[in-house]
């Protein structure tokens, strides 16, 4: 639709910021995509600290109040009979929609019906939204900013009930077919349908929680796989201020020509950016720190900063039950992630702890 092309119609200077923007996340993807594959003892962790965070931040972007910490207890000893408070209910709804996200982004179909699946998994638990979980809405609704101190401010007001079916169709529809014609970059896409999303506000709660997820949704869907592990949820709430001022220089001439989303889609690309930047030094001090190793690795990288310097024979003798053929291959990756050093060649060579060399 004309209207779509017409919110993307950037002068040049945005054009070149939104394409750095772009090359850079671009190319991160490229380097995580190597990091991944070679790499992943340590990737469970990473993403389990991602989700904690992304449920913790996207719940309390709308008002709840637990912590991280808090989050992390009530997943451990979840038991769904028991979750009594507003706050569990929304934590769980979230972290079961993540969950089937994370598990079959590749299968799922971009489609109104799934949308509203997604919604009524995410209010599951919800009492107070039993009546309207998985409909569009029936009540005329705003975005509202809420704020630690419990106030709430109106950022903008929202597509009308009775228009939300046919502007969710034609959003669904164009976006499908862009997707699939490549013709626009898909981190732009995703920029404009969250965008887009958000301005229709279909659904009567829960949109915020929703448009959040369905970011993720997209970017793995287009192989951005390493936001999986660092949360753009704790992005936006960190950057509160910021994130409604961005979609607010849109919505405000919501409906005329003069609608555009360049401040709101460079706020996303940037946000991309800086959790790729967040991402590289968590993965540096997890590494430095040997975290992700085995216990197996964890324990012959000990014995070789406590008795070195030691051949392979030496470690061998230590270790008697595990195979050469794979006490080698562990050495050859503690070398490899720079735990341990090796100097010379051979039968000759010998073994030193990195920390002590």
């Amino acid at each position: 639709m004309e209207k779509f092309f017409n919110l993307l119609n950037f002068d040049f200077v945005t054009n070149q910021q939104i394409l750095q923007l772009i090359a850079h996340i671009d190319n991160y993807k490229g380097k995580w995509d190597n990091t991944e594959q070679i790499e992943n003892n340590y990737l469970k962790e990473l993403r389990n600290i991602a989700t904690v965070a992304s449920i913790g931040s996207s719940t309390r972007i709308e008002g709840a109040t637990l912590t991280d910490k808090e989050i992390q207890t009530l997943l451990n000893e979840i038991k769904i009979t028991k979750l009594k408070s507003r706050d569990e209910q929304e934590v769980v709804g979230y972290f079961e929609v993540i969950e089937v996200i994370y598990e079959n982004y590749q299968d799922i179909h971009f489609s109104e019906s799934y949308i509203k699946q997604l919604h009524q998994l995410l209010l599951k638990y919800s009492k107070k939204d039993e009546r309207h979980r998985g409909k569009y809405k029936g009540l005329s609704n705003s975005v509202v900013a809420k704020y630690p101190d419990g106030t709430q401010k109106i950022i903008f007001d929202t597509t009308a009930p009775a228009l939300v079916d046919s502007e969710m169709r034609t959003l669904v529809d164009w976006m499908n077919k862009q997707f699939a014609l490549r013709s626009i970059h898909p981190l732009i896409l995703i920029g404009l349908l969250i965008y887009e999303f958000l301005s229709i506000h279909p659904f009567q709660d829960g949109n915020g929680r929703l448009s959040r997820l369905l970011t993720t949704l997209f970017l793995l869907k287009n192989e951005y796989r390493f936001i999986q592990y660092i949360s753009f949820e704790n992005h936006i709430e960190i950057n509160k201020k910021e994130y409604y001022n961005a979609l607010m220089s849109g919505q405000k001439n919501r409906g005329k020509k003069t609608e555009k989303i360049d401040r709101w889609l460079i706020y996303f690309l940037q946000g991309i950016v800086k959790l790729t930047q967040k991402l590289d030094q968590k993965y540096e001090a997890y590494k430095s720190k040997g975290a992700y190793l085995t216990e197996r690795q964890k324990q012959i990288k000990a014995h070789i900063e406590k008795k070195q310097p030691l051949k392979v024979s030496d470690i061998a003798k230590r270790f008697k039950n595990v195979p050469l053929p794979t006490l080698k291959k562990d050495l050859q990756f503690l070398r490899q992630e720079q735990q341990i050093e090796m100097i010379g060649q051979g039968k000759g060579s010998i073994y030193l702890g990195k920390e002590l060399n």
